[in-house]
């Protein structure tokens, strides 16, 4: 007897898509940004006294690599699921969906305790189509549906910079890590490999850029470009 697919709820909830630019820059541009960057705009409240903060994500994908395959392939329209928390916080933990379209972006997201995500991780599942919500619902479905599973994690440092008109967000992601095993995800001490010694520079705004953040963020001889932290974690498992 197999179980039934339910059918995916529908959200309601409207989504906005920002664009999102991405730089691969060496540290020594990395040092120069920073210092400029903090001279010009406000670091991200949330942040510690540095402004900088731990980021702990653990990507799903298929059996079939659907979700690196599409980013490698540059498909335009596409997603991909992960479990996210701050720092050692996991009491602050949230299912993400990112949506790709073009050279936009949008997130859906929803709260999960430290108790599901473990059950996540043991891959006992039933609590999210009990949930109500309908992107853990929709994650139920892919899991059962694609064989959806936690795959990889991904690990770095985030220096956080925020200008109000354009909402824009500047970041510099650094010591990019990832461990071995996603069953230890909620483990922080499994994040023993490097996955790139470079720095990754985002800019995400609204309908406009800025032009003091489009001159602030130049370095010379940068291009942007289609870097994906998931996909360099990926080589090392």
């Amino acid at each position: 007897m197999t179980t039934a697919i339910p059918v995916m709820m529908i959200e309601k909830t409207p989504i906005s898509f920002r664009h999102e630019l991405k730089h691969l820059i060496t540290r020594g541009e990395d040092r120069i940004l920073s210092e400029r960057l903090g001279r010009l705009f406000a670091h991200d409240s949330h942040a510690g006294p540095e402004g900088v903060y731990q980021v702990n994500s653990l990507y799903f994908d298929t059996p079939d690599d659907k979700a690196l395959t599409q980013k490698t392939a540059g498909v335009s329209g596409r997603e991909k699921f992960r479990l996210r928390y701050y720092g050692s916080d996991t009491a602050f933990l949230r299912l993400e969906k990112k949506i790709k379209q073009g050279g936009l972006c949008a997130k859906r997201s929803a709260r999960l305790t430290a108790e599901q995500a473990e059950l996540l991780l043991e891959g006992r599942i039933d609590f999210l189509l009990g949930s109500g919500d309908p992107l853990l619902i929709e994650l139920y479905s892919k899991m059962k549906g694609e064989l959806l599973r936690p795959r990889t994690i991904v690990t770095y440092e985030r220096e956080a910079f925020i200008y109000s008109p354009g909402n824009v967000r500047v970041t510099l992601d650094r010591n990019l890590r990832t461990g071995l095993r996603s069953t230890e995800f909620l483990d922080l001490e499994n994040r023993t490999v490097t996955a790139a010694q470079d720095t990754i520079l985002e800019v995400k705004y609204d309908a406009f850029l800025p032009d003091i953040v489009r001159m602030a963020v130049q370095t010379p001889d940068r291009r942007t470009g289609a870097y994906s932290k998931y996909a360099s974690c990926r080589r090392y498992e």
